[in-house]
């Protein structure tokens, strides 16, 4: 187990671990977008929120059973917008089990040949949040906040979705400049054998409301 902790910074963290921001992906990946339809029940793409990515090589040392892959890069994508204050939001995942087309892992095998996949609003203006560099330490299996891998910190998501490890968990109450609206806890779930495997499409997100 993992943790994670943020800090703002005016640093470069082009090809870093880094939270928030701008992914910086190769050109065979591309920004996650969910399909959704305006009132007049016409189609349109909406962006994911760019969540996060892992330089790999930044845990590997804190992955002794090789449960993540130890080159290249993970990148976390989910609907956000309206659980970071956004509540006019045309994308609304709800709580529990979230549909798949709300979110996405990508993972590149370098970490070279990346570019900066830039989001703006219509004026111009970034359509995200200031990045943040990421540090790493061992996490017991039991702790909240910022974590990458072991079982759910809540209990009921542990009864929900037995056998399943956090890829990814994401709790409003550790310090790390965000509370969520409306919402406790957000885990990028995966079993054990997906996850070895490296299948990323099988991978479940759940919310959870305290």
């Amino acid at each position: 187990m993992i943790s994670l902790k943020t800090h703002p910074t005016n640093d470069s963290l082009f090809a870093q671990s880094k939270w928030w921001g701008e992914p910086d992906m190769p050109d065979d990946l591309d920004w996650p977008e969910v399909t959704i339809n305006d009132e007049n029940g016409e189609p349109y793409s909406d962006p994911l929120t760019f969540v996060c990515q892992i330089r790999c090589n930044d845990i590997a040392m804190l992955d002794p059973e090789g449960l993540l892959p130890h080159e290249g890069m993970l990148y976390f994508f989910a609907a956000l917008d309206y659980f970071l204050g956004d509540i006019d939001s045309p994308v609304y995942p709800g709580m529990g089990q979230w549909n798949p087309d709300y979110f996405k892992v990508l993972y590149s095998p370098t970490c070279d040949q990346l570019h900066t996949h830039h989001l703006y609003y219509p004026d111009g203006t970034t359509a995200t949040r200031a990045a943040e560099s990421i540090t790493f330490a061992p996490s017991d299996e039991a702790d909240d906040g910022l974590r990458l891998l072991g079982y759910p910190y809540i209990e009921d998501v542990r009864e929900t979705m037995p056998d399943m490890l956090s890829l990814l968990q994401i709790d409003e109450n550790d310090d790390w400049h965000l509370t969520f609206h409306d919402c406790g806890e957000l885990y990028f779930l995966i079993t054990p054998q997906h996850l070895l495997n490296r299948l990323w499409q099988q991978t479940t997100c759940y919310l959870f409301s305290l």
